[in-house]
């Protein structure tokens, strides 16, 4: 169940227009009308609102669950491949259980190096994506075929795939004898936790996923009867800020829900000009500018929402629903995230086989730099103080989750010394996150991107690029898309990635 808490929660007035919106929006959702949002989100919405009874529906799955996970049991090293939707659900779900998998949503090859097995024989990968043609989780199904074949294993006996039925990825799988789970088309990536993209992966590692499917229908049956506390949460993202707010896992126990969070909001608000902007936080003592709307689901901030994992799923889904009222945008499109998508494909054949010359045009320390500057600090300075006022600066780091976490210092850092909005994310899974907001939001974003050179690299079978490559396109091309549409972008490469690191949070200490 859930416990939702606002500050002020007092002031607001149940008679508004806002709230009588919101009230208006609710009864509409429990009848799974698809026209709340407006005529041109229609097309889009009727075919998006089977997340609505997705908790129920999913029972029926739970049998199919327990027979792969009997079938599968032998296999203890579970690796889930997938992007946005199809990742950040299970990998809660596994931090918040105590339960191993390895989520690989990186083309970074020296983060795709940790997902080496130790002993194939005993790992079952699954391959996670709606679209069934998201390069980086297509390159990751070839790329473990490739080893599990070279190994003398079969592969259909050690890939599981998850996707939409008739996707590329679901004809394909089927005609070369892969085991394959369709999940409901008619449910987005972003709502699809509590179903085949979150519930098989987390039935794989050992997790009993019918408590978590009680859990969402239990709150779901209660905001029916009161939906109170999911109207004041969606009231105050609406009306209590008119872009940011804060997120943090302290003291929950549930790491990684902001995350999950934060891409269902962002993506779902940033377009048209207008969106909310999560900034996840490791404490909820972590600096925000003024007027930031601070959420958490455990420590005192102005949103508490307290309530176990499968409630937390279904009542953000149905705020973010409501959300979309409130703001008047269609929840369910994402109409700017193929535009990285393009870009990098556009580099990719352009370079054919071969990642260019880095194209610096110099070096301090182990830091490459792309503007007319020899100094970093002055550049990065330079930068940081040039961001609009109430504009923000998104930090991403298209590299190793694991061994160069350090990184994710820089939020709190340059946070406290420009006194700005500021949020950090692992490339390239941004671009199935906040890229959204990023490209269809307020325009007031500025923009760091991190590069760094590789240990090694990896081929991918049938392709005439590497994982070092892949990963390079998609850091530039989002570069390049972000420049195009006029937004302040600021490339850094780190050519030796510890000594770049301590450098740049040197750097970013003394600004």
């Amino acid at each position: 169940m859930i416990e939702v808490r606002y500050s002020q929660e007092d002031h607001i007035d149940t008679n508004s227009s806002m709230y009588k919106n919101l009230l208006a929006a609710h009864q509409r959702l429990l009848e799974q009308d698809f026209t709340i949002w407006g005529p041109k989100a229609t097309a889009e919405a009727s075919i998006r609102m089977d997340w609505i009874t997705l908790p129920e529906e999913s029972r029926s799955l739970l049998p199919q669950l327990d027979a792969l996970s009997a079938k599968n049991r032998h296999l203890t090293n579970v690796i889930l491949c997938g992007m946005g939707g199809s990742s950040l659900g299970p990998e809660v779900i596994a931090q918040t259980c105590g339960k191993e998998l390895f989520v690989l949503d990186s083309t970074d090859p020296n983060y795709l190096e940790h997902a080496l097995p130790k002993n194939l024989k005993e790992t079952l990968v699954i391959i996670s994506s709606k679209s069934g043609s998201t390069i980086e989780t297509e390159s990751h199904k070839a790329f473990f075929e490739t080893l599990f074949t070279e190994a003398g294993l079969n592969k259909t006996e050690h890939i599981i795939i998850v996707t939409d039925p008739q996707s590329p990825l679901d004809i394909a799988s089927r005609s070369a004898g892969f085991n394959v789970i369709n999940a409901n088309p008619n449910v987005g990536g972003r709502f699809s936790v509590l179903g085949a993209f979150g519930l098989i992966p987390s039935a794989l590692i050992g997790i009993d996923v019918s408590i978590i499917l009680d859990s969402a229908i239990e709150t779901k049956i209660a905001i029916s009867e009161n939906p109170h506390s999911a109207l004041i949460a969606a009231y105050a993202i609406v009306a209590a800020t008119d872009q940011y707010f804060s997120l943090t896992d302290s003291h929950s126990n549930m790491p990684g829900l902001s995350s999950w969070i934060e891409q269902l909001l962002a993506e779902s608000t940033g377009k048209d000009g207008i969106g909310r902007l999560p900034i996840v936080l490791n404490d909820s003592n972590d600096l925000t500018p003024a007027k930031t709307l601070s959420i958490s689901f455990k420590s005192e901030c102005d949103l508490v929402v307290e309530g176990d994992l499968g409630s937390q799923f279904f009542f953000w889904q149905w705020v973010t629903a409501l959300v979309g009222a409130g703001l008047s945008i269609n929840p369910f499109d994402q109409p700017d995230v193929q535009e990285s998508k393009f870009a990098t494909g556009s580099l990719l054949s352009t370079w054919s086989n071969r990642v260019p010359e880095l194209g610096n045009l110099s070096v301090d320390g182990s830091i490459a730099l792309f503007d007319e500057s020899e100094d970093v600090a002055t550049l990065l300075s330079a930068f940081i103080h040039g961001i609009d006022d109430g504009g923000y600066l998104a930090i991403t780091a298209y590299m190793d989750r694991k061994n160069d976490v350090d990184l994710t210092l820089l939020r709190e850092i340059i946070a406290k010394k420009s006194k700005k909005a500021v949020t950090f994310g692992w490339g390239p899974r941004v671009l199935h996150s906040t890229g959204q907001i990023h490209k269809g939001g307020q325009s007031n974003g500025s923009f760091l991107q991190l590069t760094a050179d590789c240990e090694k690299d990896f081929a991918i079978q049938g392709q005439d690029f590497t994982f070092k490559s892949l990963c390079m396109a998609q850091a530039i091309g989002n570069h390049n898309a972000l420049t195009a549409r006029g937004l302040k972008s600021l490339r850094l490469h780190l050519t030796n990635r510890k000594e770049g690191i301590s450098q740049l949070i040197e750097i970013a200490k003394n600004l």
